[in-house]
């Protein structure tokens, strides 16, 4: 966290007005860390029928077979009640499912119990999501569509095609005078996902080599946290690889710190950096999680329990770059814990330059229908 605080942080809610509240699957098995057994496992739905068909759903107060819903924006779903629908599976689409774990998501609104559709609007390539965990580590930042229940999210930006930046208005004007040049929005959020503290309060800086320094921090936390680009290596050029192959089935995973090794099962991955296997967000190991999210077995005659009958091969690549990804983002915590503060922007200073609080708009959706949504039945919604 940052060394140096002050009283009158503005609140993250204040800067990035528009939030909304995580989505509520209502079921694990629309999820998976491997597409195809999604699609086995809708196929296994649609083949039963009746009471049958009713248990493997797992309905809930908010979705049951005969619930009559539209298309999630921008997909192209069936809107028949699931208790006659029929066709292929919708194209799984990735998500991030847990901290730092990316897995896949069947997009149709029949299955979700609050699908949150004003995210699905503005979710595209130039969006990033931030995501409010309640750890010490207060935000995670990706460019997928976040399903894990944590805090509110909230999209950089309000439209598709990154425009219109969902801070509040005039801020970047604000920061243009102290700093001397026109920040962009991500250069904003990469300054909060830099400073912000636990409580989601974001001091700010109108010092511009400052401000340079936390922008530098933030962005190679962006960058980490969404993985895009080239792979990252660690320090010296160094990256984990396979040493024993991993068997078709692990079902335990142990680490030894004087090898700086991961045990598979007789699997061996290293290096591995202590830093790597301890990495926590509130109190739960990332590696740990990982792993038993693609090998705790599903309970018995449930759509969960259709699983991949052995380790892909894809897993084995995203172990290696999630290992090197939290390495860096541990020397990225030291980073921050280490960034003073100097000629601190106060919340009253802002209120004093009318960029707080916030308008009401500003905290509700913008309007960004440009075409008609399909609703229940085939219908088109009337939004």
């Amino acid at each position: 966290m940052p060394s140096v605080t002050h009283d009158d942080a503005p609140p993250l809610a204040d800067l990035m007005p528009w939030s909304v509240a995580p989505l509520r699957l209502g079921r694990a098995w629309p999820t998976a860390p491997d597409p195809a057994c999604l699609r086995a496992r809708w196929d296994a739905l649609l083949k039963a029928e009746g009471p049958d068909r009713e248990a493997l759903f797992e309905p809930t107060r908010a979705r049951g077979l005969d619930s009559a819903v539209g298309q999630l924006p921008g997909r192209s779903t069936g809107t028949q009640r699931l208790a006659r629908a029929e066709g292929p599976c919708a194209e799984p689409v990735r998500v991030l499912a847990a901290p730092f774990d990316e897995q896949w998501l069947i997009p149709d609104n029949r299955l979700l119990d609050a699908a949150r559709p004003e995210l699905w609007r503005v979710a595209d390539e130039h969006q990033v999501f931030t995501v409010e965990t309640g750890a010490e580590d207060p935000l995670l930042a990706t460019s997928l569509l976040p399903t894990l229940r944590t805090g509110r999210v909230r999209p950089l930006y309000r439209r598709p095609g990154g425009t219109e930046p969902n801070l509040a208005p005039g801020l970047l004007e604000h920061l243009s005078a102290r700093l001397g040049e026109r920040p962009a929005a991500v250069d904003v959020l990469a300054w909060i996902l830099a400073a912000v503290r636990p409580d989601l309060t974001v001091p700010l800086t109108g010092d511009p080599g400052l401000w340079s320094a936390g922008v530098q921090v933030g962005r190679r936390m962006l960058w980490l946290m969404r993985r895009d680009g080239e792979r990252p290596k660690l320090p010296g050029g160094r990256r984990p690889y396979v040493r024993a192959p991993l068997p078709s089935r692990p079902a335990q995973v142990r680490y030894d710190p004087d090898e700086e090794t991961l045990h598979l099962d007789e699997g061996r991955v290293s290096p591995v950096p202590p830093e790597a296997w301890e990495y926590e967000l509130a109190g739960v190991r990332v590696l740990q999680a990982w792993f038993a999210a693609r090998t705790a077995p599903g309970e018995p005659g449930t759509l969960a329990a259709i699983r991949p009958a052995a380790w892909p091969q894809g897993w084995t690549s995203e172990l290696l770059e999630l290992i090197t990804v939290l390495s860096l983002l541990a020397e990225v915590r030291a980073r921050r814990a280490g960034l003073p503060l100097a000629s601190p922007l106060t919340a009253a200073g802002l209120r004093d330059a009318g960029v707080l609080p916030p308008p009401p708009s500003a905290r509700r959706p913008a309007s960004v229908l440009d075409h008609l949504e399909e609703g229940p039945e085939g219908q088109f919604a009337l939004l």
